[in-house]
């Protein structure tokens, strides 16, 4: 039997969370970018041009609290919607202090940040009186980021440097190192994700059954249609992704295994984001939250949970 998800986000609660984002981050990001075009190698850098890059950034870390406890708490399943009950203040004191280390260990503590964080959204979401507890660990992530994403970014900057340093302004040349750039990140976002879906919840562990090679060759062939066609494909390459990774998305407990589903309509989902995309464009992104709520309801929607075997 297969029971789906829901998804209830209110955009009218969201519209003013947005509009604060629109003004106080997108707006002085604009701002920076105007500016620093302007500016000359001569002239010192104005202190309104610092002033916004800290409102953007301060903006942002809160804003991302509200954004992903108001996105938690609108999933819904079996009639309950999951409970988000994290402090503010908790959270501004994990964002403050990792941001901190990962700026004097140069980077290096920021897989331990990115765990602590999901630590906090996971143990701080419940359904059903349960909560979540994330087992990914900060050090595999670090294996994840140094092998799949530093180290090919060195050996691919060295490559570049000796053999087409002279010719990196000619098409070619930066299409060869666009695609090399891909090559090099589709594999490290698929590790880092397959690391993050990793949860339990009461007696069940939550993760992804898939294939590297498989994997990177789905995310590769919908990235190769989505630039050859200009991005027109891009809408429906995200719908066969979340498609394939849905799918490989089991909880598995001594007893049981449930695997997740999604029933695609190919063309009509294709052709509902294209216009929800649209809609943002036309009304200059103020119809973001409503094309937020829409898309997640249609996607959560179709999205389900079924028994496929006992154990």
């Amino acid at each position: 039997m297969k029971n789906y998800l829901d998804f209830t986000l209110d955009p009218k609660k969201f519209l003013p969370l947005w509009l604060m984002f629109l003004v106080g981050a997108i707006a002085p990001y604009i701002y920076f970018i105007v500016k620093m075009k302007q500016h000359q190698p001569h002239e010192p850098v104005e202190i309104l041009t610092f002033v916004a890059i800290a409102l953007m950034i301060i903006v942002g870390i809160v804003l991302y609290y509200f954004f992903l406890k108001m996105y938690i708490e609108s999933i819904k399943y079996k009639e309950q919607n999951i409970k988000f009950n994290g402090s503010f203040g908790v959270y501004i004191g994990k964002m403050v202090l990792g941001t901190f280390l990962s700026i004097i260990t140069l980077g290096i503590y920021s897989p331990w940040f990115q765990k602590n964080l999901t630590d906090f959204y996971a143990e701080n979401s419940s359904y059903n009186s349960t909560g979540f507890k994330f087992l990914g660990k900060g050090l595999n992530l670090f294996i994840i980021m140094t092998l799949s994403f530093i180290i090919p970014i060195i050996a691919l900057s060295i490559l570049v440097t000796i053999f087409f340093k002279a010719k990196t302004g000619e098409a070619p040349t930066s299409i060869l190192i666009q695609t090399l750039i891909y090559l090099i990140v589709i594999p490290f976002y698929y590790l880092m994700y397959k690391w993050f879906f990793d949860f339990n919840y009461k007696e069940y562990h939550i993760t992804w059954e898939t294939k590297f090679w498989n994997s990177c060759g789905k995310i590769l062939l919908e990235l190769f249609l989505s630039v050859i066609t200009l991005g027109i494909y891009a809408p429906l390459a995200y719908i066969k992704l979340y498609k394939y990774f849905i799918e490989k998305t089991v909880a598995v407990s001594p007893e049981t295994k449930l695997r997740f589903g999604f029933d695609i309509e190919a063309l009509d989902d294709f052709l509902f984001l294209w216009g929800q995309g649209l809609l943002c464009i036309i009304t200059l992104t103020i119809y973001t939250p409503w094309a937020t709520s829409k898309i997640g309801k249609r996607f959560l929607s179709k999205t389900y949970l079924e028994n496929v075997e006992s154990v």
